[in-house]
């Protein structure tokens, strides 16, 4: 008997079901306000070159105060009103931030302006680095120790350390915590999507995996509502961060993965799970027998996974993480993009359902490539244009990143999901530590950016030509499962850290 009769018969998508993915989706609305953080953490504020001490407000008027120039050289010029030269020196009082905006950001804080204005972006770098590592040491953990116990971890990391960022005291130890919170981040992230789609039955699993994502969604705008409310970058950074201790302290009602623990050889653990679930479904089941198995995994979706997370992330991150360029109220620009994710979910939920995934994911691709692209002809002048085509574009990176989540839990097997997961989204974690980095090439040709996120988008939507469809297809197991969907393409790897012991449930 396969585990995905063993649902059905435990009660399918029951009670239990509807708890634990209510559950462990909550916390998704708070994880994209990690991820988008430093738009406001790190807001520009309007500023200008403070005062100078032999200075009052009483002989300030001839005195006239320019920001920064093209160069980035803040200036104090000084006029008289006979004299036509201008004498000009750099910005020695120190800075003055206007609070229309913000009341406080990392940068205001730190002046990370004009010579200091690439650590801004630094910060949200160094964050998604954490992301990468912590989906490299986390997905290998989650298959060792369990998806349970890493993700209970994650929360608790999330939360202590979330929170001290808020306290810290110099940019250096600001920027360690954010690193350290990225790699809960990730750790929250692809555990529970990992124990999400491992208790749920075939056919709800595209319904429940679209559904659940628009927490993350929802997120975006209640950013937004915080940060306008807030506008003080350690308030935010604290309650962003703090409701984790009460996802930390539920988080226990968790049932483990039975497909895990069974693959891991621990059967009576297994039963005792699926005993707890059919208790709570109003229903009992059995496990019969467990066979153990020697097997290869399929290389070619690896690789082609790689490039469409890679791609999905660069391209999100690209648009979604310079708001300011749009000169429209950066709270607004946060709520219009968080609020186009619910049209593009939906639209994600219906291909996913009638095209298939591998289709899907073509499609959302190429046409956020088709997005990008069309932007680098408009005027700059015609901003209402700009930003409508750019809301298109990160509605259809948003449906790519809704397909891969769920596409990606489909296409590997239980005995190395955590692990195939945690590999190739860390190329989604280099995608989005690589789009900030890309936006400063705007400063050679405007349009180069666009060009790069467009075209590796074209990219990744050829590469997921090549990946096996997986509608309506139950959950794979072993690695034989995965073989015997996709025998056309799938080769043995010559390399011994490719074996994994498999262990497989019959009558």
């Amino acid at each position: 008997m396969g585990f995905a009769e063993l649902l059905d018969e435990v009660g399918g998508f029951g009670r239990y079901q509807w708890i634990h993915v209510t559950l462990i989706s909550l916390p998704g609305l708070l994880m994209a306000s990690q991820n988008l953080l430093n738009n406001f953490v790190s807001g520009v504020p309007t500023h200008y070159c403070s005062i100078p001490a032999n200075h009052s407000l009483s002989n300030l008027s001839h005195l006239h105060q320019v920001t920064c120039q093209p160069d980035c050289l803040p200036v104090w010029a000084f006029y008289s009103t006979n004299v036509s030269h201008l004498e000009t020196e750099d910005c020695i009082d120190g800075w003055t931030f206007e609070q229309s905006d913000f009341l406080a950001t990392t940068v205001s804080e730190w002046s990370l302006v004009c010579s200091l204005r690439p650590l801004k972006q630094m910060i949200q770098t160094i964050y998604m680095g954490g992301v990468l590592t912590g989906a490299i040491v986390y997905g290998s953990l989650s298959d060792r120790f369990g998806r349970r116990s890493v993700l209970i971890w994650s929360y608790l990391q999330l939360a202590v350390l979330g929170c001290s960022s808020a306290l810290s005291p110099t940019y250096s130890t600001y920027c360690i915590f954010r690193f350290l919170s990225g790699m809960a981040v990730s750790g929250v992230i692809i555990n529970g999507v990992s124990l999400k789609v491992e208790w749920i039955t075939t056919k709800t699993r595209t319904v429940v995996g679209t559904l659940s994502s628009f927490f993350f969604t929802f997120g975006q705008m209640v950013l937004a509502g915080l940060a306008y409310w807030l506008r003080d970058w350690r308030k935010l950074q604290m309650v962003v961060c703090a409701p984790n201790f009460l996802f930390f302290a539920y988080s226990w009602w968790y049932s483990e993965s039975a497909r895990w623990l069974v693959l891991n050889q621990r059967s009576e653990d297994a039963l005792k799970s699926l005993h707890r679930v059919a208790r709570i479904n109003g229903k009992s089941e059995m496990i019969d027998k467990i066979t153990v198995e020697v097997t290869w995994p399929p290389v070619r979706i690896s690789i082609c996974l790689m490039a469409v997370w890679f791609s999905t992330s660069f391209a999100y991150y690209g648009l979604a993480m310079d708001l300011q360029k749009f000169g429209v109220s950066i709270y607004l620009m946060q709520i219009i993009f968080g609020a186009v994710d619910i049209p593009a979910k939906l639209f994600a939920l219906g291909i996913l359902s009638y095209l298939g995934r591998r289709v899907s994911q073509a499609v959302c691709l190429f046409f956020s490539a088709a997005i990008i692209f069309a932007n680098i002809f408009v005027p700059t002048d015609m901003q209402t244009l700009r930003t409508t085509l750019a809301c298109l574009g990160k509605a259809f990176t948003s449906a790519s990143f809704t397909t891969v989540y769920l596409y990606t839990g489909e296409l590997y097997p239980t005995v190395i999901r955590q692990t195939g997961m945690g590999f190739v989204s860390t190329m989604a974690r280099i995608g989005s530590m690589a789009a900030p980095a890309v936006l400063i090439l705007d400063e050679v040709l405007p349009a180069l950016p666009s060009l790069v996120y467009g075209g590796s988008a074209v990219l990744a939507g050829c590469f997921a030509c090549f990946l096996p469809e997986t509608l309506n297809v139950p959950l794979p197991d072993t690695i034989e499962d995965v073989e015997q969907q996709d025998e056309v393409y799938t080769f043995p790897v010559p390399t011994p850290y490719f074996k994994f012991h498999c262990f497989q449930i019959h009558n």
